[in-house]
């Protein structure tokens, strides 16, 4: 039996007993984990398609490890402006084992799951908040692109204080709720960039910028 299931914003093909290394997750090494947006399920010559997820389907696993994966260089220049900035980056990845596949029957409990996940969303406190004040240029934050800041702001970090003042995890969550596409950003140095955009220093937070290896202080 396989399955085609999305982890941390990726699809993968998967079997019992097979390694998988995916974005990192943040469930500690040892623990076991269960994957619900099961998208296909072949068992031999039957195949059941999801629409798009299979309801009450299950893979689960257990996480191994967490590591980086090899270098990138990440080379920005702009022209006629002498800017050149040359950074690497390591994408954080966890390996984990998958432990077994379950067709149906697992968790009725999914479809709750979701609702309890998209309450938050749709309370949207961010709303509120948005309204407090005008919204900081958040993308001045290395790493934080406009789906990025669009997405803190939703959530109610519209101002670099606000960012200052939030843990990485916390961001971290805020975009993983927002798109899957934003879950594998590194958020470890933005409450710090925003402290020194806050201040009004941007010396300083140019002079960290260029220090950054993959979002990750040197």
């Amino acid at each position: 039996m396989y399955a085609i299931v999305e982890i941390a914003g990726h699809q993968f093909k998967v079997e019992k007993d097979q390694r998988v290394f995916v974005n990192r997750l943040a469930t500690e090494e040892g623990e076991k984990v269960d994957f619900d947006n099961v998208l296909l399920i072949g068992d031999g010559s039957n195949i059941t398609l999801g629409a798009p997820a299979i309801d009450g389907a299950l893979v689960g696993a257990k996480v191994l490890r967490h590591l980086k994966g090899d270098k990138v260089i990440v080379f920005k220049k702009k022209r006629r402006k002498g800017y050149r900035v040359k950074n690497g980056h390591r994408q954080s990845l966890t390996e984990i084992v998958i432990e077994g596949i379950t067709a149906s029957g697992a968790k009725k409990a999914a479809p709750k799951k979701e609702v309890k996940k998209a309450e938050p969303k749709v309370e949207a406190k961010a709303a509120p908040k948005k309204a407090t004040g005008k919204a900081d240029d958040l993308k001045k934050i290395e790493g934080a692109g406009p789906k990025a800041a669009e997405a803190l702001v939703a959530a109610g970090f519209e101002t670099f204080e606000k960012v200052a003042n939030a843990k990485p995890e916390e961001l971290s969550n805020v975009l993983s709720e927002a798109s899957s596409r934003l879950s594998h950003i590194v958020t470890d140095t933005w409450p710090k960039q925003a402290k020194l955009a806050a201040d009004g220093k941007w010396d300083e937070l140019k002079e960290l910028q260029d220090r950054l290896d993959g979002g990750i202080e040197k």
